[in-house]
């Protein structure tokens, strides 16, 4: 069989090179193909849909056989290709520990552990708004591997849809700021093939001050969702069995700060005032 390579693109039109960005450009969405590394042809990306067990699965056990460096973004992230033992090959993210920058608000070291943390919560509240994702070995040491979800080429105005008041976004919405996401930009939403809203890029979380910034400000003093509530409240009932889980990968006063913050949208629900000095994400986008 011949070796993968994996392609990153800015939409599917694009040639494999990667053109340069202008500084504070809008980040694209990222496109990736795996390739032909003998005969240079490039395959589509579309891999089956796999269910959850079945994607962590494959996340803990596939080999990466290429990865190839996305040249966006403050941290090391590569577009690696998985393959199974049977030769299936499906896409992921990977986002070594050993490529973090060193940030003066959040521990060194720390990211892809609150990749980790992102999917976890995400799977307690029951909303599956966050890729499958694992923490293991990879070609540059340890980190988060996600798996790859396309994105739907369908979404033309990417500003209107994710500005809608829709069930949909406000679970996104309301699991930045129980997650205390530092970095919820417009390139960090993401609508798949299928329709299904999903969230990406969750290193900058969990901090234990506060550090909401987000783009998704259309909920301010709205009341929140009474389902959605229902997953905060079923995160304090389990607390002991969520603190247990979420132990191994954030500390024990984010762990605190995370679950003051649940009890607060369940005693007063609804979504609190937001300040543009503070709460916008560097670069928008």
């Amino acid at each position: 069989m011949a070796r993968s390579a994996v392609v990153a693109l800015r939409n599917p039109a694009d040639r494999p090179a990667v053109p340069a960005l202008e500084k504070d450009a809008p980040v694209p969405n990222l496109v990736l193909r795996l390739s032909d590394s003998e005969n240079g042809g490039t395959a589509e990306a579309t891999r089956p849909v796999i269910d959850r067990d079945a994607a962590l699965t494959l996340l803990h056990e596939s080999e990466i056989t290429a990865a190839e460096l996305v040249p966006w973004g403050s941290n090391y992230t590569f577009g690696v290709a998985l393959t199974t033992a049977t030769g299936r090959e499906h896409l992921g993210i990977y986002k070594p520990k050993a490529g973090e920058a060193p940030l003066h608000d959040f521990p060194t070291g720390t990211l892809y552990r609150r990749e980790q943390a992102s999917f976890l919560l995400s799977q307690r509240l029951g909303w599956d708004i966050v890729p499958p994702t694992v923490v293991r070995d990879g070609p540059h040491g340890v980190g988060s591997l996600q798996l790859y979800i396309e994105p739907s080429v369908e979404l033309t105005d990417s500003t209107e849809y994710w500005m809608q008041p829709s069930t949909e976004i406000e679970r996104l919405v309301l699991f930045d700021h129980i997650a205390n996401n530092a970095d919820r930009k417009i390139g960090h939403c993401l609508l798949d093939q299928t329709g299904k809203v999903w969230g990406i890029d969750h290193g900058l979380t969990f901090n234990h001050v506060p550090k909401l910034r987000t783009v998704l400000w259309q909920f301010i003093g709205q009341p929140v969702d009474a389902g959605l509530l229902c997953g905060l409240q079923k995160l304090l009932d389990d607390e002991g069995e969520v603190r247990l889980e979420l132990s191994e990968w954030l500390a024990a006063n984010e762990l605190d700060a995370l679950l003051r913050r649940v009890r607060s949208f369940v005693d007063e629900p609804v979504y609190p005032g937001l300040s543009p000095r503070r709460n916008v994400p560097y670069g928008w986008w």
